[in-house]
């Protein structure tokens, strides 16, 4: 790790601990440890805060051909997404069909997400296609669960 003499004291050179290429894979020759870290912790930021969520989901998956069926349940949701523990394993950038039970109306919600992570059998998706109504009831159920919380 070597050190550049700067105005204010000393900065470490990105490429010093990341190689020629920065966080991300792009090139960022100057940056400090700190402005990447910074930059590394928005990128995590979510655009919706995440709430615990208890519910059984089922979801079907276009592979090979072939439509196959998991279950599982789900842990925690937001606007756009929802996190569960399935029966079987898929694979990040897959498209799903999903459904879950709500406890408002309409009390069943249907989505297309996609794969977003995967870790064994713990799975985290992005809703892909929200109607205007089904927008409306997840953020009103995200409003009831903020507030059970």
């Amino acid at each position: 790790m070597h050190f550049d003499a700067v105005e204010g004291g000393p900065r470490v050179a990105a490429q010093s601990s990341f190689g020629k290429k920065g966080l991300n894979g792009m090139e960022n020759p100057g940056l400090s440890l700190q402005t990447l870290a910074i930059s590394k912790t928005r990128q995590r930021q979510r655009r919706f805060s995440r709430y615990r969520f208890d519910a059984r989901i089922q979801l079907s998956v276009f592979r090979d051909g072939v439509t196959t069926k998991y279950w599982g349940r789900a842990g925690e949701l937001s606007q756009d997404g929802i996190g569960a523990t399935l029966s079987g394993e898929l694979h990040t950038g897959e498209v799903v069909s999903l459904e879950f039970n709500l406890p408002l109306e309409p009390y069943s919600i249907k989505l297309r997400a996609v794969v977003r992570y995967g870790d064994g059998l713990r799975h985290g998706f992005e809703f892909l296609v929200v109607s205007d109504e089904q927008r409306v009831v997840l953020r009103q159920l995200c409003v009831v669960l903020a507030n059970a919380s």
